[in-house]
């Protein structure tokens, strides 16, 4: 289906995918970490071959300019999320083509398959209100939720602690880069300041996502 709109610079969107018939994309930590590191070298205007960085730390390779800013991502186990605004022409169109088709060619390659691995286009929503950017930092980071309570948003969450302790543990996303005081080196990924501020400290964000969570719960 044809989109509605057309990407553009300086504008947000919301990006996701999954597996093609809904079939699982990330078998392992490997994959996982295959696709994080694919989220950083493919936003770059200027090819990065992988094996070429394999072993080497993020922070060091050189990936030229980037082409779109990254506001948050969550890998889930049969697709993914990304909140992203163009930074450059085409930027967006490109960017996904080069992490889908890197690890589709690699996924294929280390479980012996063949044929498409994602749905044959990315679905993407245009952020029309600041309203809205604010609530998919809390819909993409929410995600994980449903990996240890499938209809929690439907029924409520049954167990917010545990809810609080999984997200707290998830590796997978960007929720870690909002909460923590500490730097992981996954968050060279984001572009946080390519973003509106409404988050000041840790404690916020955390309180933010809490809010969500709470507001589900089922006394």
């Amino acid at each position: 289906m044809e989109r509605k709109f057309k990407f553009s610079i300086d504008e947000y969107y919301h990006l996701y995918n999954r597996g093609v018939n809904k079939s699982v994309i990330f078998n392992s930590d490997s994959d996982r970490d295959r696709f994080v590191k694919l989220l950083f070298i493919s936003n770059s205007s200027k090819p990065v071959v992988f094996k070429s960085i394999r072993d080497v730390p993020l922070e060091q390779v050189d990936r030229g300019e980037t082409l779109v800013d990254i506001g948050a991502y969550c890998l889930m186990p049969n697709h993914f999320h990304l909140l992203l605004r163009e930074k450059k022409e085409g930027g967006i169109t490109s960017f996904l083509s080069k992490l889908l088709t890197g690890y589709s060619m690699y996924f294929n390659k280390r479980y012996e398959r063949t044929g498409r691995l994602f749905e044959s286009s990315f679905k993407a929503t245009y952020v029309d209100s600041d309203e809205y950017l604010k609530y998919l930092f809390a819909y993409v980071h929410l995600n994980p939720v449903k990996i240890i309570d499938s209809r929690w948003k439907e029924r409520g969450i049954l167990n917010l602690d545990a809810a609080q302790e999984y997200i707290n543990k998830y590796r997978y996303s960007s929720y870690l880069d909002y909460t923590s005081t500490g730097c992981r080196s996954e968050s060279i990924l984001l572009n946080k300041e390519s973003f509106p501020a409404y988050f000041t400290e840790p404690k916020d964000f955390k309180h933010f996502i809490n809010d969500w969570l709470d507001f589900h719960n089922i006394e």
